[in-house]
């Protein structure tokens, strides 16, 4: 059973930087596209990175400059560097990442950024 564990979220002030990691365990079959993504109070789960086997990665424009997705293969394990961090980026973020076709979900990390 595929299983995703988060780790990283809490609390700081604007201008001060987290990092999330997620673990993947379970897995026989090779890891695709991992990713984060966030889902701010009211608001739909938007996409904030992902980055591919190959590590080509993709951001949200709101985070672009700011934030790093990074993914360490022999770990099975994708880290999300987040630097300047606006009240805007609080909300919960989700690793979720693919393999062949089928999407798996974390739990869930809070990030809560005060100005």
């Amino acid at each position: 059973q595929v299983r995703l564990v988060e780790s990283g979220g809490g609390s700081v002030q604007a201008g001060e930087s987290l990092r999330l990691s997620c673990t993947v365990s379970g897995n026989r079959l090779p890891i695709g596209v991992m990713g984060w993504y966030r889902q701010a109070p009211g608001k739909q789960r938007d996409l904030v990175a992902t980055i591919t086997i190959d590590t080509r990665t993709t951001y949200a424009d709101s985070v672009k400059g700011r934030f790093n997705i990074s993914r360490n293969k022999a770990r099975n394990t994708v880290y999300l560097q987040m630097n300047s961090l606006k009240s805007e980026d609080t909300g919960v973020y989700y690793c979720n990442v693919r393999i062949r076709d089928v999407e798996y979900w974390g739990q869930g990390t809070q990030v809560t950024v005060s100005s």
